[in-house]
């Protein structure tokens, strides 16, 4: 069966697949592409149900499905060992993907799945807001003080997207028809298999991160490292820093894993709206 999901392609060289959080789509890696997009061959998707891909139909869409059908999508484009990197729930999926053998790489940017055990399910309130306030995300956003009010719980500084962005993000998070189920099916499980993921994985957690948390402790084998001053969706907050650590990736690969973080905070059980 041929997966329909929308993406762009740009740059040049191996392969790296950027996967978004929930209720995103791929325009929230807007502020790295042309850095990533000096060192690889970017390919930014859509996942199913998301953004301008169409829901996935007769399956359940959690992490591990949404990762099948992006796998798919890959092997359909002869796209081989990718590096990929995700945001959240895109986190988990780029975690599922190096579990699978599909990518070469994996950075995981304050990942779900990691809790202790599944999370209760949690109505989304700021989807529903998100989607009835639709008409006046324009105005609310060419403020400061608003984009403050809407975006503050997943971004450190929103005063840094521009108005346009912040408008994108605010109605690709409202209009995703997949949100729901895909927030309920990501809430129901965990990834349990962090250990047995055969490729490199670096996991990044942002400093000021109020929707997930680093589990108290990880696998030896996998590097752990706090993006500094930025929030759950860092790309706006970090672009820079970031797209050194997600191309930093590769070139650590081979070296001795660690903690790189401190303190790790204990708990790992929060999570999102």
């Amino acid at each position: 069966m041929s997966i329909s999901i929308a993406h762009d392609r740009t740059g040049d060289g191996p392969p790296l697949v950027l996967v978004h959080p929930l209720g995103a789509d791929r325009h929230v890696w807007d502020p790295v592409i042309a850095a990533l997009g000096a060192a690889y061959e970017v390919i930014a998707l859509d996942l199913p149900g998301l953004g301008e891909s169409p829901p996935l139909t007769g399956v359940t869409p959690t992490p591990r499905a949404l990762a099948g059908a992006v796998a798919e999508m890959l092997a359909e484009r002869r796209i081989e060992h990718a590096h990929v990197s995700g945001i959240s729930l895109g986190g988990w999926i780029a975690l599922e993907l190096g579990l699978a053998g599909v990518a070469a790489r994996v950075t995981a940017i304050a990942p779900a799945g990691l809790w202790a055990e599944p999370l209760e399910p949690k109505h989304s309130r700021a989807h529903q807001l998100a989607r009835a306030f639709a008409p006046l995300v324009g105005p609310m956003v060419s403020t400061a003080r608003g984009r403050r009010l809407l975006l503050s719980g997943s971004v450190a500084h929103p005063d840094r997207i521009p108005a346009r962005d912040a408008a994108h993000l605010v109605r690709a998070y409202g209009r995703a028809p997949a949100f729901i189920a895909a927030n309920d099916a990501m809430r129901a499980g965990a990834f349990t298999d962090l250990a047995r993921v055969p490729c490199p994985v670096t996991l990044v957690w942002p400093e000021h991160d109020g929707l997930v948390e680093c589990p108290a402790s990880l696998p030896g084998q996998v590097r752990s490292v706090t993006l500094a001053d930025a929030g759950h969706i860092p790309t706006w907050d970090a672009p820079k820093a970031l797209a050194q650590l997600i191309v930093a990736a590769d070139r650590d690969a081979d070296a001795p894993a660690g903690s790189a973080h401190g303190e790790s905070r204990l708990g790992s059980r929060r999570l999102l709206r």
